[in-house]
């Protein structure tokens, strides 16, 4: 019951909130994900998340409704700052004393992201959940997740999806798709593996940040990630 890692970024999606229901957050899932931090938090890990937008807003699909895309980014990173809320009072409904801080600097409802302050909320067994993206407009929370795992020096990005891993294609349109137990960041960008965005994996590559990316709609699979089990698929240099 050792972790192998002191120090994670776990990046959680928007999406995935939603459960069953076709918008907004399940009460259900979002419990879930608490229960599998604090899991991981009892057993000394310190925990920093980043959390997507898209069970309320995702400013690509605004763009199509005729917002402009800076306006349609900062909405999405205002609906990751409501996630971050939510998640933050269900893990601390468990007990897990929890902070948020946002790239956008909203005082009355959260800390702004400062590095050194972070870092000694994590010293100190505070969960720290990142809102608001990077802050800026036309990049993704993956590469936010990214960019705060190498800040915060983590150990490792776990980034939980709704499927089993990377495969070299969608596993639910083509029954003869691959899965990858391993696989490099040269490999994901040259053959467009859809797990986070170049620039994402770009910044991992460059600071030789490992992946792991897992589904996380079976309870216990964060601690098994977290216990070096091997599930899911690992993103290494190579």
């Amino acid at each position: 019951m050792t972790p192998i890692y002191n120090r994670i970024l776990l990046k959680l999606s928007g999406e995935a909130l939603m459960g069953d229901q076709e918008f907004g957050i399940s009460s259900e899932t979002i419990t879930s994900y608490a229960k599998q931090i604090k899991e991981i938090a009892d057993l000394g890990v310190e925990i920093g998340i980043v959390i997507g937008g898209g069970n309320i807003f995702r400013g690509l699909s605004g763009t199509e409704q005729g917002i402009d895309r800076v306006t349609g980014d900062h909405m999405g990173m205002l609906a990751t700052v409501i996630n971050s809320l939510a998640l933050q009072n269900a893990i601390e409904l468990l007990g897990v004393p929890t902070r948020v801080q946002t790239a956008i600097e909203i005082p009355k409802v959260a800390e702004p992201f400062i590095k050194r302050k972070a870092q000694r909320h994590l010293e100190k067994g505070r969960v720290v959940i990142f809102g608001g993206g990077t802050g800026n407009p036309y990049f993704t929370t993956d590469t936010a997740a990214a960019l705060r795992a190498i800040e915060i020096n983590a150990d490792v990005v776990i980034k939980a999806t709704k499927v089993d891993g990377i495969y070299d294609k969608d596993p639910v349109k083509f029954a003869d798709a691959k899965k990858y137990t391993e696989v490099t960041y040269t490999e994901v960008l040259n053959k467009d593996l859809k797990v986070m965005d170049a620039t994402a994996i770009s910044l991992c590559r460059e600071n030789k940040l490992p992946i792991v990316v897992f589904d996380s709609l079976t309870e216990g699979n964060i601690k098994r990630v977290v216990l070096g089990e091997k599930i899911g698929t690992t993103v290494i240099n190579g």
